[in-house]
């Protein structure tokens, strides 16, 4: 195997070793390969839809931080055919979570995904895709 390097804030790592010890994994390594193979085989899985589906992308940023939600906005209206709704939530003083709910083919809404996750400030994105 190849000895792979990488950075992480200090909370995400504490967060990710809990999760190692409360899952049974017996390595960080084991924990990370893990994970790499679930968003390949996520992205494999997307790859073979053409069709249409329905997406729930959930985004998580930092609350302080008002330029997110601003370029927020700007990409959602970049993406306004296949953006049809957006729900903004303050959660504590800590974060913003972002509910963005579209429908449109798979690529595109991936492009719209990989737009948001290259923000600087995102916590967190999740999606969850249906079949129309």
């Amino acid at each position: 195997m190849v000895v792979v390097s990488i950075t992480l804030p200090g909370d995400l790592l504490k967060k990710f070793d809990d999760f190692v010890s409360s899952r049974g994994y017996f390595s960080r390594s084991e924990a990370f390969r893990d994970a790499v193979r679930s968003l390949i085989s996520e992205s494999e899985m997307l790859d073979t839809q053409t069709e249409r589906v329905f997406a729930a992308i959930m985004v998580v940023s930092e609350h302080p931080r008002k330029d997110i939600a601003i370029r927020l906005t700007q990409i959602r209206h970049e993406f306004d055919e296949i953006v049809t709704e957006a729900c903004h939530r303050h959660t504590g003083d800590k974060y913003c979570l972002e509910i963005l709910v579209a429908e449109g083919i798979v690529q595109r809404i991936r492009d719209l995904i990989g737009r948001i996750r290259g923000m600087y400030g995102i916590q967190q994105v999740q999606t969850v895709f249906m079949p129309i």
